[in-house]
């Protein structure tokens, strides 16, 4: 069975790569304490995983992406760029058996409720996970 564990982006990226059209995987891109102990704990029980940006859909450990600044609240705006985003999401999520997605319940944007919700429609399996010890 092929799985993978997600989680989605955050506003806090490296600084310093704003401006430098430098490009970099998303270990070093996206600063956020959640999203760094996601990524470590996948390595440490070494399993796939990757990150659900509003700009480019997944983002792989070997993907590398420079400095951007698009909220889920710009992508929730407009129709066009949900769908885009839900195609690309479908496109590379399909491939898997079972996609587990690490959130804060209490902080879930309805960008992600929504595309979760269509990706399952689609036949995507998700689960929604919230704690790092369901990573395994």
């Amino acid at each position: 069975m092929k799985t993978i564990y997600i989680t989605h982006c955050s506003n806090k990226k490296d600084d310093n790569l704003k401006n430098t059209g430098k490009k970099v995987s998303p270990d070093k891109l996206y600063t956020a304490k959640f999203v760094q102990r996601f990524i470590a704990k996948c390595r440490e029980t070494n399993v796939d995983w990757a990150i659900l940006s509003d700009k480019h859909g997944m983002v792989f450990p070997s993907d590398e992406i420079g400095w951007y600044n698009l909220s889920p609240s710009d992508v929730m705006k407009s129709n066009e760029k949900k769908k885009e985003l839900l195609q690309k999401l479908f496109n590379q999520l399909k491939v898997f058996d079972k996609v587990l997605f690490y959130h804060n319940p209490g902080r879930f944007h309805a960008l992600y409720k929504y595309l979760v919700h269509q990706l399952i429609q689609k036949g995507i399996n998700i689960k929604m996970i919230s704690h790092l010890s369901e990573i395994e």
